[in-house]
């Protein structure tokens, strides 16, 4: 905790499961512009999340004499006030925990964000003292979008009133107000000043503007004696403060213990949940920047749900995510907040999410719940009804991704798709063979022996016309296939044709293709988005936008890739590669105790040290590790 080189790369998430957060480093310095202690929506100014309340810097006062707790970087590398020396032991099991010691004063920070309200509450105990103590509290005010900078001006509000235990405050207009409040009655001093040059690495590195001036309306000050603890609250709305302290404990109590890895991974599995006003639910595709895309959606929801015994939940994401895909066959406004449902492979994904279900709740649980929409997604794509998916001849789908990326490799550069995969794409035709062959177990139980027949026709079709078109010489597939052309890059997306239940392949081609992974893309990471023998391998994702977006899919290794990668192998080789498998999980645990703690990043660089990269908590990566462990569980007990 005193070695910045080492605690600065750490960072901490917490969510409200409402859209919110609350996010910094372990040791409580802002390194990002998405940093902040109170980060929330508001839709009424744009579809960005905001922070408020940036952070908040304690000191202790004894006979006169200030220690400053906090710690802020700001221009030229320099940082200030150094409160992180204090530190003495963090513990984040339950709540994050840090514990000062300055003298003989010893204070205990303890943080909690409550679930679906706009509200971070921070408890400090003062476990130790010799002399009569004041605890002061100093708020550092953005009011900004995450995407931008704020700077000294003359426009931000200096106004604010008085509330219970505490004061009320809004920097401009269009803005909610920030209720700052405390379980105890405490002396505001009203010192406006802004603090100016507070710099950011993280994005410096990313080729970022990182400068930024933070607004100070004065201090709150009070008595606090040994053993006391005093609650604080910033909020979006008033709070009663005589219940802040019983507040406190209860949201405590409701939180699960992270003290292994799986549990972690609950954790973390629980943040990507949003419940909105109108009571829809789900699944954020990552932290600090992703909103709720469909294709993760449908990807992340059978490990963040099914694999922890939380069925409910599926239903109640994919009853509005359902709602979501039948608005768009029918040609409808989307009207719920479910972004790129247009994609191809959307509906695809949707229906592997259901065949998942359907392990867990049973086919005939399935068939009851969503086997019309398996019937209609599989009818909307055989009539030609989606307007980039086209049912070829052959029994392949193609779809055109010259001049717009419509895979999950959606990076581009001036407009233009980094890698234009187009024409019959690998992973489509995998999705499409697999869903139909479920489909045609599903219509077993309700004796269509007709739609039987015909499915499984159309399936055999295009289990024939997969290998023409995508076996190689070389024992591998093409990437992609348009035309006369066939990209022989060698990427993970042909992973997912051993992975499915139903491979178009023979176990030969499965086995050759699986080998190929774990000589080219495997590392203890995930599956690299290219080989390093292929072309335009650029595994380091650094440097500008534009230099990071080149790079996004052309070598970095994906977690949720090595998932279905797990998944292949044990679908193959069973319990032979047990042991392997869990060495592979150790890479992904490692991974929680170096950056953000207790859940797993979008991405890392495809060569060693594999340093993480990207979002700070991403869905699909959490989402397969634990699916593997279930897996991982039933080949053990078997």
């Amino acid at each position: 905790m005193t070695n910045l080189e080492e605690a600065l790369t750490r960072e901490l998430l917490r969510t409200n499961r409402s859209g919110a957060y609350s996010c910094s480093t372990i040791v409580d310095c802002n390194t990002s512009k998405y940093h902040g202690m109170l980060v929330v929506p508001i839709p009424g100014l744009d579809n960005e999340n905001h922070v408020l309340l940036s952070s908040l810097d304690a000191t202790v006062v004894q006979h006169g004499a200030e220690f400053n707790l906090g710690l802020h970087r700001y221009q030229g590398n320099n940082y200030s006030p150094n409160g992180h020396k204090y530190i003495r032991e963090f513990d984040c099991g339950k709540v994050p925990t840090t514990l000062y010691r300055v003298g003989g004063v010893v204070l205990k920070k303890e943080v909690v964000f409550r679930h679906y309200e706009d509200c971070i509450l921070i408890r400090y105990t003062l476990v130790d003292a010799h002399s009569a103590t004041k605890l002061r509290l100093r708020p550092f005010l953005a009011f900004r979008s995450v995407r931008e900078f704020t700077h000294e001006n003359s426009v931000a509000s200096r106004d604010y009133h008085d509330v219970d235990n505490g004061i009320c405050t809004c920097m401009y207009a269009g803005y909610p107000e920030l209720y700052m409040q405390f379980s105890k009655k405490n002396n505001f001093v009203f010192m406006p000043d802004w603090y100016r040059a507070m710099e950011y690495p993280k994005d410096q590195e990313r080729g970022y503007s990182s400068n930024e001036d933070l607004y100070v309306p004065g201090y709150f000050e009070m008595d606090i004696k040994k053993g006391e603890s005093v609650v604080f609250a910033a909020s979006t709305s008033e709070v009663k403060t005589r219940s802040l302290k019983t507040l406190f404990d209860k949201e405590v109590e409701e939180r699960s213990p992270r003290d292994n890895f799986f549990h972690c991974l609950v954790n973390a599995a629980h943040q990507f949940h949003n419940r909105t006003k109108k009571d829809e639910r789900y699944i954020f595709a990552g932290y600090p920047w992703f909103k709720c895309r469909a294709r993760d959606t449908f990807i992340s929801l059978p490990g963040l749900t099914l694999a922890i015994e939380e069925q409910h939940y599926f239903e109640l994401v994919m009853k509005t995510a359902e709602h979501g895909l039948r608005e768009f066959m029918e040609g409808k406004p989307n009207t719920v907040k479910i972004y790129e449902i247009e994609q191809p492979d959307v509906p695809l994904w949707a229906i592997w999410a259901i065949q998942q279900y359907a392990k867990e709740a049973g086919d005939e649980k399935c068939i009851k719940m969503y086997g019309k929409l398996v019937r209609d997604i599989i009818g909307f794509i055989i009539d030609g009804r989606h307007p980039n998916l086209t049912l070829e001849e052959n029994g392949l789908l193609r779809t055109d991704g010259k001049d717009k990326a419509v895979t999950w490799m959606n990076s581009t550069v001036n407009g233009h798709p980094v890698i234009p995969r187009t024409g019959f794409i690998v992973e489509f035709n995998v999705l499409w063979y697999n869903a139909l062959k479920f489909a045609a177990k599903l219509a077993t139980y309700d004796n269509s022996v007709e739609e039987v027949s015909l499915l499984e026709e159309r399936a055999e079709k295009a289990r024939k016309s997969f290998n023409d078109t995508f076996l190689n010489e070389y024992g591998y597939l093409y990437d992609y296939v348009d035309d006369n052309v066939s990209d022989l890059s060698v990427r993970p997306n042909m992973i997912f044709a051993v992975a499915l239940d139903y491979s178009p392949l023979d176990r030969s081609h499965q086995k050759s293709v699986l080998d190929i992974c774990t000589r080219e893309l495997l590392t203890p990471k995930g599956l690299r988005s290219l080989s390093p023998k292929s072309n335009g391998y650029n595994p380091m994702y650094v440097g500008s936008q534009s230099e990071r977006d080149h790079a996004y899919h052309q070598g970095t290794a994906w977690p949720w890739l090595g998932g279905f990668y797990m998944e292949a192998c044990l679908k193959l080789y069973k319990q032979t590669r047990l042991s392997f498998i869990e060495r592979q999980m150790i890479g992904y645990e490692d991974e929680m105790l170096i950056n953000c703690l207790g859940t797993i990043p979008e991405m890392s660089d495809g060569n060693p040290p594999f340093r993480a990269r990207g979002a700070m908590s991403f869905a699909m990566n959490v989402a397969e590790i634990l699916r593997t462990l279930k897996m991982l569980e039933k080949y053990t007990y078997k």
